[in-house]
């Protein structure tokens, strides 16, 4: 009986489905954006899908979005046409790279992993994981250097298994994540029980403060070895390793403890850097990287202070992306001399939207009053608008890449490279995969909270009253297909008012306004 139940449930979804999408969009509405990206670009470094194929990979892989906010649809397409540049393949399968051009500073394969744990939490929604299960195995078993810059791999593979809900990966993987998280335990933990690291080794040269090329206990390697500790636990858990599980949550819950209590700084209300030096003191200035905490959920409530600097001009407000340090810091600068990659001010896509990650998580998790989903998308707005270049026909068009200057939009590295005398690489920074901005989309602004469970839980960061629609489709997950759709008034989906969230075309959740909703997978497919 139950069968039968099931097998009449998925008919009458896929009628249901039928009816319903030929009202929505498809994925070949959008199929100019990818012309227009294709048209005004110079293929400089074509890897294993080339321009000409991009349309054809797009199509099969990516979720549909559409909103109102043609820009925001824009770029959302833009990323993913240029995340699929970086699909490289090689004698040992494929990876994800950071710069399309090969850089010296760089492993096997142009392969580095400053910015792989970002690779895998935007790849995680492509339909095929062919991509993201050889890459995992690279950095594992095929000689990537795993240790290099801060990587938190076992948290990426961790929470891309939260979107496939498909764990063998994780579990024949699980020996090598022990040995790396020990590893690190042996090279850049300290007697005090915290973890140190360069700021260049976890890619951010130049920051402000005394803590340029010297070792820091850093809010950054702390949280992203916090978040190992974690998804190693709840591998364990997956295997049936009580033993591992505990040992591994108790790391999680010491580091915990530490960052609280020796990184939060109670007169500025803000996580901050020490110098590992004798009588060293918390950092003078606030920098960005004092929210990645909650990017991985570390914080207990009562931290929360920290977020009224966000929207704070004065703070790390400013109108092309969020600066890198607090703007009233005496040691503040957008400089176009000295070093390309500066952290001492200008604005970098990759901690944006790491902290864009850690404000949904915070809007998620928390309870708390400082900020909002409205300043949560200004910022991604802003973030949305900062991706664009003027070429020298005046004409604006998409672009990513390295830095930028958070006064005027200027992309601050190219701009000083282009300057050098000395031999350098053409458009080192274009197109740059040092950063996410689907995910911000789809698991932050639409509000797909992914889970280790049966259950679809849906809670959008859209202000109410700012759309009247939005829509995302074919996004896998679990093995199913969700549809998740807001329209409010009902009129441009044909479906009625509010949220409505569907997996193979079977509503299973919903909603009259813009709220957090959920419900269960079916049992077949």
């Amino acid at each position: 009986m139950k069968s039968v139940r099931v097998v009449a449930g998925m008919l009458l979804g896929i009628l249901f489905s039928t009816a319903v999408f030929a009202a929505t969009p498809r994925i070949g509405d959008f199929k100019h954006y990818v012309d227009a990206f294709n048209a005004h670009d110079q293929e400089l470094y074509p890897a294993a899908i080339r321009n000409a194929d991009a349309w054809a990979f797009l199509r099969e892989n990516i979720p549909v979005f559409e909103c109102p906010d043609k820009t925001m649809e824009e770029i959302y397409y833009f990323r993913w046409w240029t995340y699929r540049k970086h699909i490289k393949e090689t004698p040992d399968g494929y990876i994800i790279t950071e710069f399309l051009p090969d850089v010296h500073w760089a492993g096997k394969y142009n392969s580095i992993n400053c910015a792989a744990a970002l690779h895998f939490y935007e790849g995680r929604w492509l339909r095929d994981p062919k991509y993201l299960d050889d890459y995992a195995v690279f950095w594992l078993h095929k000689g990537g250097s795993l240790r290099s810059y801060s990587f938190w791999i076992a948290d990426a593979l961790w929470n891309r298994y939260l979107v496939t809900g498909d764990a063998r990966e994780v579990k024949e993987l699980f020996p090598d994540l022990i040995d790396n998280y020990q590893e690190w335990e042996k090279t850049h933990q300290d007697a005090n029980g915290l973890f140190w690291q360069l700021d260049v080794r976890d890619g951010m040269e130049v920051p402000i403060g005394d803590n340029s090329r010297k070792p820091g206990y850093r809010p950054t390697i702390n949280s992203y070895m916090f978040a190992d500790a974690q998804a190693i636990a709840n591998i364990a858990d997956l295997l049936g390793r009580a033993d591992v599980a505990r040992e591994f949550r108790a790391k999680a819950d010491a580091l915990k403890q530490l960052v609280q209590e020796k990184l939060w700084d109670k007169d500025a209300q803000f996580f901050k850097f020490i110098p590992v030096r004798p009588n060293a003191t918390l950092s003078a200035g606030r920098e960005l990287i004092g929210y990645t905490p909650w990017y991985v959920n570390l914080p207990d409530p009562g931290f929360e202070a920290a977020w009224k600097q966000l929207m704070d001009p004065k703070g790390f407000y400013a109108p092309y992306g969020l600066t890198t340090a607090e703007q009233r810091s005496p040691d503040f600068k957008v400089a176009y001399t000295g070093h390309e990659c500066q952290w001492n001010g200008p604005s970098w896509p990759f901690s944006t939207s790491v902290t864009l990650t850690a404000m949904a998580n915070l809007l998620n998790n928390y309870q708390q009053s400082v900020v909002s989903k409205r300043d949560y998308f200004d910022i991604l707005s802003i973030y949305t608008k900062s991706q664009h270049i003027k070429r020298d026909d005046g004409t604006v068009t998409p672009w990513i890449d390295e830095n930028l200057n958070p006064y005027t939009g200027e992309w601050l590295a190219r701009k000083i490279m282009l300057t050098w005398t000395k031999p350098r690489i053409v458009e080192r920074g274009k197109d740059y995969n040092h950063s996410t901005y689907n995910d911000l989309i789809i698991s932050g602004l639409v509000g797909l909270r992914p889970r280790d469970d049966n259950t679809v839980e849906v809670n959008p960061l859209l202000p109410e009253g700012t759309w009247d629609y939005f829509f995302l489709d074919k996004v896998e997950y679990h093995g199913h297909i969700l549809t998740i759709l807001y329209d409010r008034t009902g009129e441009r989906y044909g479906m009625g008012r509010g949220l409505r969230v569907m997996a193979d075309g079977m509503e299973i959740a919903g909603s009259p306004t813009l709220g957090r909703v959920s419900g269960s997978l079916p049992q077949a497919r």
